[in-house]
């Protein structure tokens, strides 16, 4: 699918970046008629806000005022206008979209929460390989260009913790995983740990609006079960609404959802940008 450009998006981004580097600088003028933050509200709170209101008046524009399957079609529209890598293009891109804000060699593994080498991907023990996080056999794309290598899903992982994850369903409850501290799973479900459940939720929401079934894939849907097996279906829907709710987008998830649109797919997962809109949805 053909990249399409929205001129005033990254200009209104950027003006906003600007501003507040120089409100954060000791030599800058203060500005003449500073605006105050809404009561309660932090400085990077306030600057977020700003970023998605540049989004809103530009990329998300016609899908506000939309609810239910209105907003869900708005949405669709929206993000399938996007550059679809390769396979092995996957690998570079998350290097960069996974990247360690501690230590630009390593990538953050997202249910071990570990830091690994870059270099030191592959599958063997030890290594770190491309997990789905929406399960390429719900649905059966493989490795296809579209889902199967769609990185807004896709993430670094410890290759035997991503077996052991294998191609369940989310929900609560089960045993301690192993290289793993805080995620849980039993025969038919994966619980991740806290840090990362509400991103694991609005992935898998993402991948339910991008995918429609419109474009030679299988219709993407949560439901509220586990066990799906090879239907193109995610679960629990319920569990992962809660997770949304309470783990909100951290800036690791922003940043991660502005790499990829700023340098790989040109598309975004809206539920970074709008977790309210899960809600609204289903």
């Amino acid at each position: 699918m053909s990249r399409r450009h929205h001129p005033a998006v990254r200009p209104v981004l950027t003006l906003c970046a600007a501003a507040a580097v120089l409100a954060g600088s000791a030599t800058a003028a203060p500005a003449a008629t500073p605006l105050a933050a809404p009561p309660g509200t932090s400085a990077a709170g306030a600057t977020a806000a700003a970023g998605t209101a540049a989004l809103d008046d530009t990329y998300y524009q016609s899908a506000l005022g939309k609810t239910g399957p209105a907003l869900k079609s708005a949405l669709h529209t929206i993000i399938s206008d996007q550059t679809k890598l390769s396979y092995s293009a996957v690998w570079e891109a998350l290097k960069v979209t996974d990247q360690d804000p501690a230590n630009s060699a390593n990538v953050v593994l997202l249910y071990s929460g570990t830091s690994r080498s870059k270099s030191q991907n592959g599958g063997d023990v030890g290594d770190w390989n491309r997990e789905h996080v929406w399960a390429q056999s719900h649905g059966d794309f493989g490795t296809s260009q579209g889902p199967g290598t769609d990185v807004h899903h896709l993430r670094p992982e410890d290759v035997q913790v991503n077996g052991i994850r294998g191609n369940k369903d989310f929900d609560n409850g089960g045993s301690p995983v192993s290289g793993a501290p805080g995620n849980l799973t039993d025969s038919d479900s994966y619980e991740p740990r806290d840090a990362v459940k509400g991103g694991v939720a609005r992935m898998i929401l993402y991948m339910a609006v991008r995918y429609e079934g419109t474009d030679s894939f299988a219709d993407l849907e949560p439901n509220d079960r586990v066990n799906n097996g090879s239907a193109p279906a995610m679960g629990r829907l319920s569990v992962l609404k809660q997770w949304n709710d309470e783990d909100p987008p951290d800036a690791f998830e922003k940043r991660r959802n502005d790499v990829i649109f700023d340098q790989f797919q040109h598309n975004r997962n809206p539920f970074i940008d709008h977790p309210e809109w899960a809600e609204s949805i289903w």
